[in-house]
């Protein structure tokens, strides 16, 4: 049993509320209640978040690009040490990299992760003896870990927009279409528990075709479905010289976009496309720390959401793993562009609570996950938030203070039911860390 001060339903918030659960579902709400004996007693509880575009096994080099080369340093620059450092992950160390993240994931508030996966193959480029070998530890670490998944292996053909042929760098990541196919049949006999998604994703424009599009679509139909988008301005640049147009323009006429595509990033898009993305239901997955790490951009977010667009928030390179950390940069970062402040709320209105719900609902849709929030019935995925000082006088302040405060914080997190993150630390932190810290050493050795 667990009761709350307030809790956020999808009716507002409630006061005095009640939980009950039973297996990996909510069997109980209660609210205007009191608590009994052996109640878990919580502040405030949120429904659980999901963590749309993760790659997991660059938490392994989280903070290890920030010096400055003889070159201008630029995503591209930060790119090609990413493919040094993919190249010395063997299955085992695959996993350990992703249980840290996942772990780290479960401590901020997110309970459902898409894992973005794109390194499938062994260091020299040929195939494991399963080919879905480094699919089976995502859903090892997903399951070891208690994260739900929404798993999205990635379709790489090219090296770059042309097309042109993949480069050394690359090789881990490349598939043809009937390979793919099998890699995605593999992960679909992997994805056992109830939580467990799987989806696709054609990497970006400069890695499949057109055909190749239209080919996965035709292949894979009824499941999510990610993609790099206007990420970059030289990619878009490169998208114009090649195909005549921008990124999101010409996937809007080269594909059909629908609710189930998240499109990852979008940050480089002019007001047509801003429109057309926001009226097609397709979901926008903003990855704020990373972008700004990357120095890829500011996506246009007031003018995406005063057109009723959909967002959803991520981690990305997992450089830092901060549910409140993401939703703050993604504000911060339209106040800095527009010399105002609260520009992402509604009049009146709170900036985090709309931020959260905006991300809340986006998540959901873009991983294919139940988002029926707190309410009899729905998943049990759950955020306890604590206050100490007891200051915030409403719900909407209280997610306020922990979006852009200092003293609310995460302290209690079940996933699918299960009590996994208590007074802020995952269960199984000591043991993930210490894996994941001799994965390290040796990959650094």
């Amino acid at each position: 049993m667990i009761f709350a001060d307030r809790a956020l339903t999808p009716a507002g918030w409630a006061t005095d509320v009640r939980l009950t659960l039973a297996g990996d579902r909510i069997d109980d709400l209660r609210p205007d209640t009191q608590p009994e004996p052996g109640d878990i007693r919580v502040a405030a509880l949120l429904p659980g978040m999901a963590n749309v575009h993760s790659h997991a096994f660059q938490r392994g080099f989280a903070g290890l690009t920030e010096a400055r080369g003889l070159a201008q340093d630029s995503f591209w620059t930060w790119r090609d040490m990413m493919y040094r450092f993919a190249l010395t992950i063997d299955p085992d160390g695959m996993q350990a990299l992703a249980e840290m993240a996942y772990v780290e994931m479960l401590e901020a508030g997110y309970v459902r992760v898409g894992e973005f996966h794109y390194l499938h193959h062994d260091p020299d480029g040929g195939a494991y003896a399963d080919p879905a070998e480094m699919s089976g530890r995502i859903f090892a670490a997903a399951a070891e870990t208690g994260i739900a998944l929404t798993h999205l292996p990635v379709f790489y053909a090219h090296g770059g927009f042309g097309p042109q042929p993949a480069t050394p760098g690359q090789r881990r990541f490349v598939h043809d279409l009937a390979g793919f196919a099998e890699l995605v049949k593999r992960c679909d006999a992997m994805a056992v528990r109830p939580q467990d998604r799987v989806g696709y994703a054609p990497h970006s424009l400069r890695a499949a075709t057109s055909a190749d599009l239209n080919a996965l679509a035709e292949a894979l139909p009824g499941r999510p479905v990610h993609i790099h988008i206007a990420e970059q301005q030289r990619e878009v640049e490169e998208c114009l010289a090649v195909l005549g147009q921008r990124p999101v323009a010409w996937l809007f006429e080269n594909a059909e976009v629908t609710e189930a595509w998240c499109l990852i990033h979008a940050t480089h898009m002019v007001a047509p496309e801003i429109s057309a993305l926001a009226a097609s239901g397709a979901v926008a997955g903003l990855c704020p720390v990373t972008e700004a790490n990357l120095g890829d951009g500011l996506f246009r977010a007031e003018a995406y959401l005063g057109r009723g667009g959909a967002i959803a928030i991520g981690t990305d390179s997992n450089v830092r793993v901060d549910l409140a950390g993401e939703l703050r940069l993604l504000e911060y970062g339209q106040r800095l562009a527009h010399h105002r402040r609260n520009v992402l709320a509604p009049e009146g209105g709170s900036t985090g609570r709309r931020l959260f719900k905006a991300a809340l609902s986006g998540g959901a849709r873009a991983l294919g996950a139940d988002g029926a929030g707190l309410a009899r019935g729905a998943p049990a995925d759950l955020v306890a938030l604590e206050d100490p000082h007891g200051l915030a006088p409403d719900g909407d302040q209280l997610i306020d203070r922990w979006v852009f405060g200092r003293d609310v914080a995460v302290r209690d997190v079940w996933a699918a039911g299960r009590h996994l993150v208590r007074d802020g630390r995952h269960v199984a932190r000591a043991r993930v860390a210490a894996r994941f810290g001799a994965v390290l050493r040796r990959i650094m050795a």
